[in-house]
């Protein structure tokens, strides 16, 4: 079994989850990265169960793979973008609610996956104070997701508080490297603030590679863009991933595209078959 191609929803807004799902199976996607957020999957409905329950049926249906994300901008404070997080001196506690509730999904959606980051540094909040709230924080919900079978697939965000894989491994360290904690590899945050290659990053991290996103961007820039806009050889990503045996998602995430969604998909998905093919040439 090899990586399966996947697209996120948070590039498919203006659709309707059951829509989006389908589009993507039409265009040969084999999974998919599900935001949870109020316009798909709503994690603070009260129909929730119920809308799970569908979803499940769904990708059943299409045959798609599926890891659950929980970077939604405005899901928890309509005022304030990816607020609050674990580093925030008030409200954290809604930060780790949010990430039980994607385990709880992930569970009943039948995937191990759950992504999430740390958050950007409360301004005037010292490094070791930072270290302390994500550390707490993170710790019981870690706990609940490994007691679901359930990996935890951390991801370093250009301008976050873990904005490098090394932080990654840091966290891991102070928490007791618990196998349940992993990590989600951005290609393209690799090529903005990553000191090597995605592919090196790939080779250097392979024990910790659990889920892939995927898109181009250009050194030093985050700014999300098309394949073929930016720097990252695609080809030679998915050839590290394949030289790990990687077998996860790589989810395509173009969160600012929605207005253009099935045909972006379809570039896209064009675009990995390509490199893909080429990879493994």
């Amino acid at each position: 079994m090899t990586m399966r191609l996947s697209y996120g929803t948070n590039g498919f807004t203006d659709h309707r989850l059951p829509e989006a799902l389908a589009i993507m199976a039409e265009l040969g996607y084999e999974g998919v990265a599900l935001t949870l957020d109020h316009q798909h999957l709503d994690p603070f409905a009260a129909d929730l169960a119920a809308r799970v329950s569908q979803t499940a049926g769904l990708l059943e249906r299409y045959g798609l793979a599926v890891a659950v994300e929980t970077g939604a901008r405005y899901v928890l404070d309509p005022w304030r973008k990816h607020e609050p997080t674990f580093l925030s001196e008030e409200g954290a506690g809604e930060r780790a609610g949010l990430i039980r509730v994607a385990v709880d999904v992930a569970v009943d959606l039948g995937c191990d996956i759950v992504h999430l980051w740390s958050g950007a540094v409360p301004p005037g909040t010292p490094d070791d104070v930072a270290w302390e709230r994500l550390v707490s924080g993170l710790a019981p919900v870690l706990e609940h997701a490994e007691n679901a079978g359930v990996r935890l697939a951390f991801e370093p965000e250009p301008g976050m508080f873990v904005s490098r894989l090394s932080g990654v491994r840091e966290l891991r360290s102070r928490l007791g490297d618990p196998a349940a904690l992993v990590a989600t590899v951005d290609v393209g945050h690799a090529v903005v603030n990553e000191e090597t290659s995605p592919q090196e990053c790939i080779r250097e991290n392979a024990e910790l590679v659990a889920h892939v996103q995927i898109e181009d961007m250009r050194r030093g820039v985050h700014d999300h863009l098309e394949f073929g806009e930016g720097e990252v050889d695609v080809p030679a990503a998915l050839r590290a991933l394949l030289d790990i045996g990687y077998d996860g998602l790589v989810s395509v995430e173009l969160t600012r595209h929605s207005h253009d969604a099935p045909r972006v998909a379809a570039r896209s998905i064009a675009v990995l078959r390509s490199a893909l093919d080429a990879a493994q040439a």
